[in-house]
């Protein structure tokens, strides 16, 4: 029997990362915490595991200041979005959460020509308007009290869209260790600042800050920061250095997918939802699916900073 081939062992490592991303929505569920100090305490342990390793201080010394500064709005952004995200699991739940954030491929088609500076694609406007369809029966799938999880999650897809686009400009001039503690370690920041603020804001994101979670929840709190953030991380690292953009793309837009067939035997969720439900986000992700398909090939380089590993394309 011939030894497994580093591209099929790839394949298998990013698959796997891949279902450790599922696992977030999944988690974002079980945790007895509201959104914001659910975040909160989940970046501010990848920022403690980040701290622990040399190299990220190495390359934080490396980056000059004003590109610091940019990479500290990037991760307000992957702040805010990792806040709607598991807002919208609260507010709903772990399916609707993962097919609203699938969204973030047609919304990055429709945002990233401006931001990263290239030219505006015919194709992938009108794959945003193919995912109109699904987006509707989504909402008709689901009961009206989820609702409003659900412009949650769009919204939640939108800061996707925003700080992709931002880091694949910048993706290249920082270690991504040093930058993936910039832009949480600033996301933090910004959500310690704003939690004063969300009783009156959003009384449904809010909780304390400064409370340590129960038993339960921190030992959830530390699979969902180091088996589904900083694992997948640096095993997608060692993957990508064996197998195309493409190929890697194709397999991290199965991370909705992963999340929705979790969500059903895990949690049950089939039971909260419909027919339509499924069929809509069928058509959303039949949408994600193509987009690899009609976008031009891209150079295969290092994988995006943490915070936009989970339900994100991992290489553009």
């Amino acid at each position: 029997m011939s030894a497994i081939t580093p591209v099929a062992k790839a394949q298998l490592q990013i698959h796997f990362c891949v279902l450790l991303w599922g696992f977030t929505a999944i988690l974002g569920k079980l945790i007895s915490m509201t959104a914001l100090p659910l975040v909160w305490w989940r970046m501010l342990l990848v920022i403690a595991a980040l701290a622990l390793v040399p190299r990220t201080w190495r390359g934080i010394r490396a980056i000059r200041p004003r590109l610091a500064l940019a990479y500290a709005g990037i991760g307000v952004l992957v702040a805010l979005h990792w806040l709607t995200f598991y807002g919208s699991i609260k507010l709903a739940n772990a399916s609707v959460g993962a097919t609203c954030i699938a969204l973030a491929t047609p919304f990055t088609a429709l945002i990233e020509p401006k931001l990263a500076g290239r030219r505006f694609s015919v194709r992938e406007l009108l794959l945003g308007i193919a995912v109109l369809p699904g987006v509707a029966l989504v909402v008709g799938g689901v009961p009206v009290s989820m609702r409003l999880g659900i412009a949650v999650g769009a919204l939640s897809a939108v800061f996707v869209a925003l700080f992709s686009s931002l880091n694949k400009r910048l993706v290249e001039h920082g270690d991504p260790l040093a930058v993936t503690g910039l832009e949480l370690g600033a996301g933090t920041l910004a959500l310690t600042l704003l939690a004063p603020l969300m009783p009156w804001l959003f009384p449904a994101f809010a909780g304390s800050l400064f409370v340590l979670p129960d038993l339960r929840d921190a030992a959830l709190l530390l699979c969902l920061a180091i088996a589904c953030t900083l694992l997948p991380f640096t095993l997608s690292l060692v993957a990508l250095r064996h197998m195309s953009a493409f190929a890697a793309q194709l397999a991290t837009n199965l991370e909705p997918v992963y999340a929705i067939v979790l969500a059903a035997v895990l949690l049950g969720e089939q039971r909260e939802l419909t027919t339509t439900f499924y069929l809509g986000a069928a058509i959303i992700l039949g949408a994600v699916f193509v987009h690899p398909l009609i976008s031009r090939p891209a150079r295969l380089t290092q994988p995006e900073m943490l915070g936009v590993a989970e339900a994100k394309t991992a290489a553009e």
